[in-house]
C-alpha cells in the first residue's frame, strides 16, 4: 500500500466515512491490532453526560423532551431536531465541538505515549472534514461504500426509512467528496474480512514508513 511521502513520521491518522460505509468496523480492526484509537463519538457522549456544562446548554436550548426520565440525552430525539434544521445543527456543534476537542487532546497525549516511536494514533471521527479536523492529521483515511450500499446497511441496522437516511446523509459531506479528499481510501463493499485485511496492510505500511523516518532522523509535524 503506497503512502504519501510527508518527509516526517505519521503520528495521527484521521479515520472517517459516512453512515453505512463501515468506519466503525475499520476502527475496531485498528484496535484489534493494538493501534490506539480515540473515538470522537465516545468523547461526544462523555461531554453531554448529566451535569456536564454541554448537557446543561443543550437541555436549555432544545427542551426536556430530548432527555429520558433519568435526564440523559436521547440522541435519536436530538437528531430529529437537528438533522432537519441546519441552524440547529450548527448551534449544537458550537456547544459540543470545543469541549470534545479539549477531551480529545488529552486522550491523544496519553495514546501517543503508549504508541511508541514507530506507532501512530487513529482519530475516529465522522465529521472530520466538516469540522476542519483533517488539517490536524498526518494522514486521512476514508472508508468508502457507494450510496446504495450505505442505504441498505443503515436500513438493516437502524430500521430507518429511506427518507430519514437521506436526510441524515444530506447533513454530512457526500462520501464521494470525502473519498476525493482522502490520502487513503479503504473500499468496503465486500465481506468484513476484506476490510480487516486492508486495515492490517495499512497498519503494517505506516509502521514501516515511520521506522524509516525515525531512523533517518526526520522531524515530527510542528
Amino acid at each position: 500500500m503506497k503512502l504519501p511521502d510527508l518527509e516526517r513520521p505519521i503520528r495521527l491518522v484521521g479515520l472517517t466515512g459516512s453512515m453505512g460505509t463501515g468506519k466503525s468496523s475499520a476502527a475496531r480492526a485498528f484496535a484489534a491490532l493494538s493501534v490506539p484509537v480515540v473515538d470522537a463519538d465516545e468523547v461526544a457522549r462523555a461531554v453531554v453526560e448529566p451535569g456536564q456544562p454541554a448537557w446543561e446548554e443543550i437541555r436549555a436550548l432544545f427542551g426536556e423532551e430530548v432527555c429520558d426520565g433519568d435526564g440523559r440525552l436521547v440522541r435519536a430525539k436530538l437528531a430529529e431536531k437537528v438533522f432537519a434544521d441546519r441552524e440547529a445543527l450548527r448551534t449544537l456543534e458550537g456547544i459540543t465541538h470545543p469541549r470534545i476537542a479539549a477531551q480529545v487532546q488529552e486522550r491523544f497525549e496519553a495514546a501517543r505515549k503508549a504508541s511508541g516511536a514507530e506507532g501512530f494514533v487513529v482519530y475516529d471521527v465522522p465529521l472530520l472534514f466538516e469540522a476542519g479536523i483533517d488539517g490536524q492529521c498526518d494522514l486521512v483515511v476514508v472508508v468508502y461504500a457507494d450510496r446504495q450500499t450505505q442505504l441498505e446497511r443503515v436500513q438493516l441496522r437502524d430500521s430507518l426509512s429511506v427518507e430519514e437516511i437521506e436526510q441524515r446523509l444530506a447533513a454530512q459531506m457526500d462520501i464521494e467528496e470525502k473519498a476525493r479528499r482522502a490520502d487513503i481510501v479503504l473500499e468496503n463493499m465486500g465481506p468484513p474480512a476484506r476490510l480487516d485485511d486492508e486495515v492490517a496492510r495499512l497498519t503494517k505500511a505506516i509502521i514501516a514508513y515511520n521506522k524509516g523516518k525515525v531512523n533517518a532522523g526526520m522531524p515530527e509535524k510542528s
